[in-house]
């Protein structure tokens, strides 16, 4: 073959990565029969609402599902222009501000305390865990009763008679308090998790060079939880925004006094299931789902960066 010949050939394809490229689209074939499952009830209940909810919003839709009819973007101009959404998402975001900065200290400080603990260490870890496993339902039934002005076990303990779930100075911190309590136990796993896989040499080193117990959290163990911290204040964003059961079950299924803690959860089913307006409700509820999408992606956006950062 000449010089001429060799460059116009196409490039031989030998036995070997011929194999491997018939091995990859086998394992792409068997690995897509365990992943079909997922991929049917991903799109049954996540994809399809998704779409139908988007749909929805651009009609007059009621709750019975008669005289549907398309409306276009009227739904959205008059949720931008309404007082009582902008009221409800500013309680929750409200909320937010008070529970995530909690949460993340608490959750760090308690996995701290199990963490190092020498004895009961499990009791420890399942006292601080088990709250998490509480439905909601029961957890604001038992801190409803423990918040009762009358007969509650705070303002005893306390010897004070603050109306906590019937003034609005003090219902939105008698639901975060609530909140801390039931949900701390998950990010406090995540902490002590993130703890456990620390290497013990790096301390030992720090020991050796006179590092003291503050030192060592400052410069090994914030530096080494900063993944899991941003995490952890992700996961508590998103989930904070979404604050609907303690609120709802605290406040037996109202607003609050007031209104002072009416959430924009609580304020959509109303919408649509109270007032009827489904094709508003949707409306909403996209609204929603675009601002914690914002979040979500900022949060990457700024792991992403400063992953780059540090390279």
């Amino acid at each position: 073959m000449t010089t001429a010949e060799s460059v116009l050939a196409p490039p031989r394809v030998t036995t070997a990565a011929a194999g491997a490229t018939l091995r990859r689209k086998q394992g792409f074939q068997h690995g897509g029969w365990f992943v079909a499952p997922f991929l049917v009830l991903f799109t049954l209940f996540v994809i399809w609402p998704l779409l139908r909810g988007i749909y929805l919003s651009l009609t007059d839709a009621n709750i019975t599902g008669d005289g549907e009819s398309f409306v276009g973007l009227d739904n959205y101009r008059e949720a931008l222009d309404d007082p009582l959404m902008w009221d409800a998402l500013g309680h929750s975001a409200y909320f937010t501000l008070l529970v995530v900065p909690c949460i993340t200290v608490l959750a760090f400080l308690l996995a701290m305390l199990a963490h190092h603990i020498e004895r009961g260490r499990w009791l420890w870890r399942l006292c601080f865990f088990a709250p998490f496993l509480l439905p909601s339902t029961v957890a604001g039934n038992l801190w409803q009763w423990l918040f009762n002005p009358g007969t509650g076990m705070i303002n005893h303990v306390l010897g004070i008679e603050t109306p906590w779930l019937t003034d609005k100075s003090y219902a939105m911190l008698a639901i975060v308090i609530t909140t801390l309590w039931w949900t701390v136990g998950f990010s406090f796993l995540l902490y002590l998790a993130a703890l456990q896989s620390i290497p013990d040499h790096l301390y030992e080193a720090a020991r050796l060079d006179g590092a003291n117990a503050w030192h060592r959290m400052v410069h090994i163990t914030l530096p080494m939880l900063r993944n899991i911290t941003g995490l952890v204040v992700t996961l508590q964003i998103l989930a904070s925004l979404q604050v609907f059961d303690q609120a709802v079950v605290m406040l037996d299924f109202g607003p609050g006094p007031e209104n002072s803690t009416h959430t924009f959860v609580q304020y959509t089913l109303e919408e649509g299931f109270t007032s009827y307006r489904v094709g508003y409700a949707s409306a909403i509820s996209v609204i929603f789902f675009v601002i914690i999408a914002v979040v979500a992606l900022a949060r990457m956006w700024l792991l992403r960066n400063r992953e780059e950062a540090t390279r």
